[in-house]
């Protein structure tokens, strides 16, 4: 009986073998072959904007455009390299106003820190650079978590800022950012190349957008070098406590507030009526309701700079 067990168990054991070196030289090609072509992708990345230094950290700034009104752009989380999502509208915006497109650290071809991720430290670091820039009156535009930024930005900086506007900004008491992230998980494709390989076998997210074929290029190689580094996984740590410490915050009642809302967001519970509530005690309020994904300004840019000169000119 024991020699009868044990032949099909030996066969087990080798097929179980097997696979084990098949996943193990899996992984081991998948690693180097995201260490070569990261290295690959370092010479073909093409530098766009400006440094300034920060706490010895080198942030990238690009600036667009001689309006004598400036826009200053901050990104949603995760957004690999914001000045080059951001591409549409930048061009959109550029023939009436000066644009400033912020990489923050960990984005773009902005260094990455060790500074832990809350939002006071980003809200700090995105003012330093303005102010190097001397850039000292602006609008204060922002994409999905930049609404969370940017709600502690204007009420600290509130003789800078001269309106917000949100693109399908995030709002303090919006249901479920108590989620616990999968931060292990996340750092160990990073680190073990799966990631590049699962985003290869992916479909393009960037497909069927008006973007030129060459900055299309540009963000995927920005991404892959960018997406799940520490600084973005230490900012997805930071996400609740800094959607709670906001809780508390409203925008100024007389501060301009532009907020762009996509219409049919199923994934967030009330998503239109937590917008209305951000403006209902606004001097200067008004939610504008887009067709449309969480990127509005991937699809929409012309009529968001279409309804921003409208709405700047009825509050004149």
């Amino acid at each position: 009986m024991k020699k009868r067990m044990g032949k099909p168990l030996r066969i087990l054991l080798k097929y179980l073998g097997a696979i084990a070196i098949v996943i193990v030289l899996f992984l081991a090609v998948v690693f180097i072959a995201d260490k070569v072509a990261s290295k690959s992708d370092q010479g073909k990345i093409e530098p766009y904007g400006q440094f300034v230094t920060i706490d010895g950290k080198k942030m990238n700034v690009l600036i667009q455009g001689k309006g004598q009104e400036t826009v200053v752009l901050l990104p949603g989380y995760g957004t690999a390299a914001p000045a080059l999502d951001f591409k549409l509208l930048i061009d959109e915006l550029t023939p009436y106003y000066k644009v400033v497109a912020i990489d923050p650290f960990g984005y773009g071809l902005s260094d990455e820190t060790e500074k832990e991720r809350t939002t006071e430290n980003i809200v700090s670091e995105i003012h330093e650079a303005l102010q190097q820039l001397h850039i000292t009156r602006y609008t204060l535009m922002g994409h999905s978590i930049a609404g969370i930024y940017g709600l502690d930005y204007v009420n600290k900086y509130p003789n800078e800022v001269s309106a917000f506007v949100g693109i399908d900004s995030s709002v303090p008491t919006q249901p479920g950012m108590d989620v616990k992230f999968p931060l292990t998980m996340l750092k160990f494709l990073k680190q073990s190349g799966l990631q590049r390989f699962l985003v290869s076998v992916g479909s393009d997210p960037y497909a069927s957008l008006l973007f030129d074929d060459k900055t299309k290029e540009q963000m995927k190689m920005i991404m892959n070098k960018n997406a799940n580094n520490n600084t973005m996984l230490n900012e997805m740590k930071n996400i609740y406590s800094n959607f709670k410490g906001a809780q508390n915050l409203t925008f100024p009642k007389n501060l301009p507030l532009l907020l762009f809302v996509e219409t049919n967001n199923t994934s967030v519970e009330g998503w239109i009526p937590l917008h209305e509530g951000q403006i209902k005690d606004s001097v200067h309020g008004k939610v504008v309701t887009m067709d449309g994904t969480h990127y509005l300004h991937h699809t929409k840019f012309k009529e968001i700079v279409e309804s921003l000169r409208e709405f700047q000119a009825e509050i004149k």
